[in-house]
């Protein structure tokens, strides 16, 4: 479900879809993958688990498992996606990429552009489900994972390099460290658990 509207639910495990503008590969494009592992590290510093995800080259799968915090989790997406577009938008002004954000700056609205945004990175929405059972879980990795494959990307889910599906596949660890969502039943998501720089 595409969703504007608030997430009432202060904490939960949430299949979360960011996409680029108008499936844009921008992170093809800036080489930015670095952009989503360091929202994901705010994610953990604040309390917040990564329980699995993929970086394809327009958009991004996450199974993210939300702690009770003072900020809502519209808030904190909406937040994620700011900053991914600010470091997605420095790499291409720094790569000469002069057609692509001016492309990014047509697409603003005019109700945005009175706002003073500039570029519209990622479509203004994004898709949730909230994960309610430990099935639907699974059914979500298992999409998550099979994403490079399904787009010729790789041939095994565990070699596609932005995934966690080395640690799912193999037990090791890739590029970012997850913990799985059969681990997440041993944490309680409606205390706040934030500890600076805390590794899960």
């Amino acid at each position: 479900m595409s969703v504007r509207k608030n997430i009432a639910e202060p904490n939960g495990v949430f299949f979360i879809t960011l996409t680029c503008a108008r499936w844009l590969p921008l992170f093809k494009i800036t080489d930015g993958y670095a952009a989503v592992y360091k929202w994901f590290d705010y994610l953990k510093q604040q309390g917040h688990h990564v329980s699995g995800y993929v970086i394809m080259p327009s958009h991004v799968h996450a199974l993210v498992a939300f702690s009770t915090t003072s900020k809502s989790i519209n808030a904190i997406v909406g937040n994620g996606k700011r900053f991914m577009a600010y470091e997605l938008v420095r790499l291409l002004e720094s790569n000469g990429n002069h057609d692509i954000l001016r492309q990014l700056a047509e697409w603003v609205n005019a109700t945005d552009r009175m706002k003073n945004k500039k570029h519209e990175v990622f479509e203004p929405s994004f898709d949730k489900k909230e994960c309610y059972s430990l099935r639907f879980m699974e059914q979500k990795a298992n999409y998550i994972h099979m994403n490079p494959c399904k787009d010729g990307l790789a041939i095994l889910p565990e070699d596609y390099v932005h995934s966690s599906a080395r640690y799912y596949y193999t037990g090791l660890q890739g590029v970012y460290p997850v913990i799985t969502y059969l681990e997440l039943q041993d944490i309680d998501l409606s205390r706040s658990q934030a500890l600076k720089g805390r590794d899960e």
